[in-house]
């Protein structure tokens, strides 16, 4: 890709994801982007574009493909690595490849499956909700009190993470997924996750238990052919993915409704569903703002641009979910009554769209509901505009939600900063 000074650059602390959305949006559907640490790539950021470029062969994950990272333009300490070359697994690969990495953890996430995990998730909600019932803070910080530790018990549960390493994942992932992370931290945060993960591992085939990682070690002993680095890359990802887009879920979808009380009356009157909240959330509010990366493996004409053979592509779905071709004139509005909402493809779409994407719509489904009978008259603490989204450009992640969980009007108050994560009811 030559330079351009038309290129847009994510901004890596992002200070304005609507803007930039926007933006994005404004110029596709295929726009010269450029990512933190000056790495240029190609952003995809409409619907219909979105579907066909994710199904398009010519697309891989094969990061050797990528023309930058054969010429070593790709410092081993970028911030973003972990996420463009994060190892051996079904994020990684295509084909047949893809299709047995991806149909042993397919496997553990049938419907029937994730239906059965309700209970667990009701049981690690109440638990949570008990717990701020108690609190007598006036302000408490609804992500960390509620919306991080939901999702991370129950993919620990689903693939047999030690609760003892809750904290230090807590920290690992911050870093890993931040553009802010110095270089020097950058190889030390992959390697200590990777020998997490390893640990994990190295104890599921210890002691085998009813999770995720026993079925992947199993399946690599009766003739799947599962190599260590497949099965702790595979681990790794799922946590990541399994915990983080849940989280901004959950909290997404707090700041709309507190945002529109007129939406949340037509959903608690049982105008409209829970489900639809869920939906309208994923779309207009995406969890993951950008996914990284995909490689030409040959010249892929987009309308009337090219992505060239060795350039690399990044899905904005950020841009998407807001694409009033696909969602009407009001598509950047939050709308509970919105049509087309399940439309959206903020999962992804094609072979290598989100397997746990059942399993985020179930927790997001019993958390709010929950949440809202417990506390009604739950409020926003300060203005939505001085809700501070985190340095990471994946994900459409906030620092903190500062809530009052009986009302009363949003103010100003000082930023409560990072949080430890509570700890839910014994398990």
């Amino acid at each position: 890709m030559t330079d351009n000074p038309a290129r847009i650059a994510l901004d890596p602390f992002v200070t304005d994801l609507d803007g930039e959305s926007a933006r994005l949006l404004a110029a596709g559907p295929l726009v010269e982007a450029e990512l933190p640490g000056g790495v240029p790539v190609w952003a995809v950021t409409h619907h219909a574009e979105a579907r066909q470029l994710l199904t398009d062969k010519r697309l891989v994950k094969d990061i050797e493909v990528w023309g930058a990272w054969r010429r070593g333009e790709i410092p081993a300490d970028w911030p973003l690595i972990g996420l463009a070359n994060p190892g051996r697994s079904m994020l990684t690969v295509d084909g047949e490849e893809h299709r047995r990495l991806r149909s042993l953890v397919a496997q553990a996430l049938t419907p029937r499956r994730v239906e059965r995990m309700r209970e667990r998730i009701t049981e690690l909600t109440d638990g949570l909700l008990d717990r701020l019932a108690v609190s007598d803070a006036e302000v408490v910080d609804l992500k960390a009190a509620f919306a991080y530790p939901l999702p991370m018990y129950v993919i620990s549960d689903l693939m047999g993470i030690d609760e003892a390493d809750h904290p230090r994942l807590k920290v690992l992932f911050e870093k890993f997924f931040s553009t802010q992370t110095p270089p020097e931290e950058v190889v030390a945060t992959l390697g200590e996750l990777a020998a997490m993960m390893a640990r994990t591992v190295a104890a599921r085939r210890a002691e085998p238990g009813d999770d995720l990682t026993s079925a992947l070690i199993a399946a690599s002993e009766d003739g799947d052919r599962l190599t260590d680095e497949e099965i702790v890359s595979t681990l790794q990802l799922m946590v990541a993915a399994g915990h983080e887009t849940t989280i901004s879920l959950i909290v997404n979808a707090v700041v709309n409704l507190s945002t529109h009380p007129e939406q949340l009356a037509l959903v608690r009157a049982g105008q409209v569903g829970w489900d639809a909240v869920v939906e309208e959330t994923l779309r207009q509010s995406t969890p993951t703002s950008h996914v990284l990366i995909r490689f030409a493996a040959e010249d892929v004409p987009v309308g009337d641009k090219v992505i060239p053979a060795g350039d690399a592509l990044i899905v904005s779905y950020g841009a998407i979910g807001r694409d009033e071709k696909a969602h009407g004139p009001t598509a950047a509005e939050f709308d509970v009554t919105r049509a087309s909402a399940t439309r959206h493809i903020s999962f992804g779409h094609g072979p290598h769209v989100c397997p746990g994407a059942a399993l985020s719509r179930l927790e997001a489904g019993v958390a709010l509901p929950a949440l809202y009978e417990r506390f009604p008259d739950l409020t926003l603490a300060v203005p939505r505009s001085e809700l501070r989204n985190k340095p990471v450009v994946t994900q459409n992640d906030l620092y903190e939600l500062p809530v009052r969980l009986h009302g009363g009007p949003a103010r100003r108050v000082s930023p409560a900063g990072h949080h430890e994560t509570p700890r839910a009811t014994s398990r």
